[in-house]
């Protein structure tokens, strides 16, 4: 399979609110800030906001379960959903931690994120198939590199 990068996500996360602990694992919310952004060759946009329901389970993985809402700097708006896993290895406890960074190669964080729009010049998101490889960044951030399948 041929693979082809499309964008870069980068986005950043307000502190965390507890949900608690239920029947699959600990649930966390998290406010995605204003401000990040999505850019790559035929798309960049700025997010609006939005929010993430992290899922710790007992298995040492986070299920990443994101959505949010964003402007491309020409004006269409954007719906970005994404799912994934993230393994809380050493790295990554560190990173989160004490608000330091992880590189793509010592993180197991993959995503697939799907993009929905009414603006007749981006419909070619509402038909891709993405798949993301994430890391940490300081101060609650996050980078995804996003390809598409060609």
């Amino acid at each position: 399979m041929n693979l082809v990068q499309e964008f870069i996500l980068t986005g950043y996360l307000k502190d965390p609110m507890p949900v608690g602990s239920g029947p699959i694992g600990t649930r966390m919310y998290f406010e995605v800030k204003e401000g990040g952004r999505i850019e790559g060759e035929r798309i960049n946009a700025t997010i609006l906001g939005g929010g993430e329901w992290a899922l710790m389970g007992p298995d040492g993985f986070i299920r990443v379960d994101v959505r949010l809402q964003a402007e491309t700097d020409d004006g269409a708006f954007l719906y970005v959903q994404y799912v994934g896993l993230l393994e809380m290895n050493e790295p990554v406890q560190n990173a989160l931690g004490n608000r330091v960074g992880t590189t793509f190669e010592e993180t197991y964080f993959y995503t697939n994120p799907r993009i929905e729009t009414g603006d007749e010049r981006y419909a070619w998101l509402n038909t891709t198939f993405f798949i993301g490889q994430g890391h940490v960044l300081p101060d609650l951030g996050v980078e995804y590199r996003v390809w598409r399948p060609a």
